[in-house]
């Protein structure tokens, strides 16, 4: 009886000195699992942006598409046969063309036809499926491949600035209307190039062409200033 009583009370003796910290296994097993857990709602979170990002690439190139359509819908048209779309551009072909070495349109016609085709691209701007991602319209003039690289880089400026005159022109027989003007003040610019690339016959060399630029994905939509009219403004090149 003695002896057992004796162990009894060594037994107790042990568990009350044993200490009540984990193991450093348990301790690493825990930590291991956090680490899984963490990178587990970290992929998750990657995965889920990508997927919105290239759910949203896709949304804005189909967009982007569905107003490249509408465009050569337009150009399809009986009235503006002989426009066409590359790319981005509308060119006009040999429907707008500027005389040999000459910032002035060949005809008249040329002019009336401007007119005539700009307004129904602002509705197309106007319009969801272009409106959401349109971020500018260049229009774009060429020139020769020959001669020199200046006179023909500041030729292709004036022949692009010409069809901004003729557009902005307020007194014109078919002049276009307020709102259309103020519209192409804010969302047209106007580039050149002195050496035109495109092969085939010379008047290519003297055309025009509108290029239509996108926003990037992400990228802020520009807010277009609202320019007053001048009705009695000329372009620079009238003053002379």
């Amino acid at each position: 009886m003695m002896g057992i009583r004796a162990l009894r009370r060594k037994a107790g003796k042990e568990d009350a000195e044993k200490p009540f910290w984990i193991s450093f296994s348990d301790l690493m097993t825990a930590l291991m699992v956090l680490f899984l857990v963490a990178m587990a709602v970290a992929l998750i979170a990657v995965t889920h942006g990508l997927a919105t990002i290239n759910k949203d690439k896709e949304e804005r190139q189909q967009t982007i598409a569905a107003c490249i359509a509408d465009v050569k819908a337009l150009t399809d048209r009986s009235e503006f046969q002989g426009v066409s779309v590359h790319g981005h551009s509308i060119d006009f072909g040999t429907l707008v063309l500027f005389g040999n070495d000459r910032h002035r349109f060949e005809s008249p016609t040329h002019e009336h036809f401007v007119r005539q085709f700009v307004p129904r691209v602002l509705d197309l701007a106007r319009s969801e499926q272009c409106e959401q991602w349109l971020k500018r319209v260049v229009v774009e003039g060429f020139a020769s491949q020959t001669g020199d690289y200046l006179y023909n880089l500041n030729l292709s400026y004036l022949r692009s600035q010409r069809v901004l005159c003729v557009l902005l022109d307020a007194k014109a027989a078919n002049a276009l209307v307020a709102t259309d003007r103020k519209f192409i003040q804010s969302l047209f610019l106007v580039g050149g190039s002195s050496f035109n690339t495109a092969a085939g016959e010379a008047a290519r060399m003297r055309r025009v062409e509108l290029r239509l630029e996108f926003r990037d994905l992400g990228s802020a939509r520009d807010q277009h200033t609202d320019i007053p009219l001048d009705p009695g403004a000329k372009c620079p090149n009238d003053l002379h």
